[in-house]
């Protein structure tokens, strides 16, 4: 939640934010001043908050390199589930073998492969219908490998098997669209009438869509069932955080000033 705050409202703005401000912020989705106060510290740890004291007080400010990751997020936040342009109906095909042993390994390499779009339809056997992901791949093989333990290629579905079935088995698409369909239900009808309200909606808002780019390999539409309630949900996110973005910056301008 830290983080979702920092991206929608600290991110667009130059000046330092007290620490009483974003306790105060956490607050209102019930985390804890104790919990918030080592949120701050840990982002400050990993380098992505600095602080600065002024008398007894102290502020934080977003540095480079957390402005370059949450503008990177934003990105992907903001741009996932915008898709254009028709699939060559090419995939890009992973053979990476980590021996049943290495169970610390073989679970890094599934979480990362998976964040980066892929899917497993067989053991070792990782797939993904962007080729262009192939450079993540390699580094993610270099950095958790020797490298030696994997191969890739580049092919389209032949006549053997059913492509349909290699995704399902590859990728949980229906689970993925329980998590559509509760997003779809509780914001169809959310309806904020406060600046307070529409802080806290925005801020919802966002929280739950910034999962869905690490949940979702973003296929092609081909690739996707009839009806497939990610794009409502996409449409959704788009519609209401264009709706509340104003009064929501409004807000927390004015709840930032009455911590000052």
């Amino acid at each position: 939640m830290l983080m979702t705050v920092l991206g929608e409202y600290v991110l667009p703005r130059q000046d330092p934010v007290w620490t009483s401000s974003l306790v105060d912020a956490l607050a209102l989705f019930k985390v804890e001043e104790k919990s918030a106060r080592q949120a701050l510290a840990r982002a400050s740890g990993e380098g992505w908050l600095k602080s600065e004291r002024a008398g007894r007080r102290v502020r934080w400010v977003l540095t480079p390199p957390g402005r370059r990751l949450l503008s990177e997020g934003a990105e992907r936040i903001y741009g996932f589930g915008r898709q254009t342009g028709q699939w060559d109906r090419t995939w890009l095909v992973l053979l990476v073998s980590v021996p049943e042993s290495q169970r610390d390994l073989r679970h890094r390499m599934r979480t990362r492969l998976s964040w980066a779009g892929f899917g497993s339809p067989a053991p070792g056997v990782w797939i993904s219908p962007n080729t262009a992901a192939e450079a993540e791949a390699a580094r993610l093989v270099a950095e958790l490998t020797d490298g030696g333990q994997a191969m890739s290629f580049v092919a389209s579905y032949a006549e053997i098997g059913d492509e349909q079935q290699m995704v399902a088995r590859a990728w949980d698409l229906r689970e993925l669209e329980h998590h559509y369909e509760r997003f779809i239900d509780e914001f169809t009808g959310l309806a904020p009438r406060s600046g307070e309200a529409v802080l806290l909606a925005q801020t919802r808002l966002v929280h739950e869509w910034r999962r869905f780019p690490f949940l979702d390999p973003d296929l092609p539409r081909s690739l996707l069932p009839d009806r497939w309630s990610g794009t409502q949900a996409a449409e959704l996110f788009l519609t209401r955080h264009a709706e509340w973005r104003d009064e929501a910056q409004q807000h927390w301008d004015s709840f930032v000033e009455s911590g000052d």
